[in-house]
């Protein structure tokens, strides 16, 4: 009898399969892929609200974003958007590490804390912009009223309305909501190394510093360059907040990109423009992530 021979190759995948994986394919297609694609068009077209309306659009080249990356208007969108991404980036990565490291360690009631602080994620931004807006209220905000009872506060101070505390204020908003993300992510990093490691360091004679320094921080490094990454992306799209606390003001002072192209589109009706916006937005963050994926691979080869 003839040993029976394993053939080489993929299995055949029966047609029945793809019957289950196409409702998800197509609602791909629906709600991303096809309007990708129209936004990039529209990138390339002169479009206002008739065109919009009755379709069409002359085909204008890389005059939208000509027209646009030589405008004052999105190069000061595009640097307060970068110092509000990479500022509340820092911000949250910080404390979300403090935390991670605090809670790493057993304590009472350290399960119940945990959750608490997740609430902060866990809402609708909607929900928090609103009430971050009722904390600075220059009328009857909860910051003013505690401030002024410590005594350390004489007037009213307006910080959404006001161009040099406005963008700090979305920051604090910002950092609040996201550092429990960033905590959750760096706790389970924290937790993956082994604990012998800094047993043996310890009886070695280094100290609380020289641990976290020298051993936390290196072991812990994939999971933070992760973490950054998905920080700033998250960061850099932010939308819902920002326009629920000041619209993008007062001016421009918080204008960032996303809103820069939403005004351009739906209040000065200049969809090429602002589809150009859209796409010169959507590019940043995405050579970050083909940077990021680029130096893992070259770091799991090596």
């Amino acid at each position: 009898m003839k040993p029976s021979r394993v053939r080489a190759g993929r299995q055949r995948v029966p047609p029945v399969a793809y019957a289950f994986v196409l409702p998800a394919v197509l609602f791909m297609v629906a709600t991303v892929l096809y309007p990708l694609a129209f936004t990039v068009d529209l990138s390339f077209r002169d479009v206002g609200l008739r065109e919009i309306v009755a379709g069409g659009g002359e085909f204008a080249g890389l005059a939208n974003y000509r027209a646009e990356l030589g405008g004052a208007e999105f190069r000061s969108a595009l640097w307060t958007s970068m110092v509000y991404t990479v500022v509340s980036v820092a911000l949250s990565f910080a404390a979300g590490l403090a935390l991670a490291v605090f809670l790493n360690h057993r304590f009472p009631g350290r399960g119940l804390l945990r959750s608490a602080l997740l609430v902060a994620w866990v809402l609708p931004s909607v929900v928090s912009a609103n009430i971050w807006r009722w904390l600075l209220d220059g009328t009857y905000g909860l910051l003013n009223a505690a401030l002024r009872g410590l005594g350390l506060l004489d007037a009213d101070v307006f910080w959404l309305v006001q161009p040099a505390t406005a963008l700090a204020s979305v920051i604090v908003a910002t950092v609040w909501s996201t550092a429990p993300f960033a905590m959750i992510l760096l706790l389970a990093g924290l937790q993956s190394i082994p604990g012998p490691v800094h047993e043996a360091a310890t009886i070695d004679g280094a100290g609380p510093w020289q641990r976290f320094s020298r051993i936390t921080l290196p072991l812990l490094r994939p999971v933070s360059v992760t973490v950054l990454l998905l920080l700033f992306v998250t960061t850099f799209k932010t939308f819902d907040t920002i326009y629920l606390m000041t619209r993008g003001g007062p001016g421009d002072a918080t204008t960032i990109l996303p809103i820069h192209a939403y005004l351009e589109a739906f209040s000065f009706f200049r969809f090429g423009t602002g589809a150009a916006a859209t796409t010169i937005m959507l590019l940043i963050p995405l050579a970050l992530s083909l940077f990021y994926f680029r130096a893992l691979r070259k770091e799991e080869v090596a």
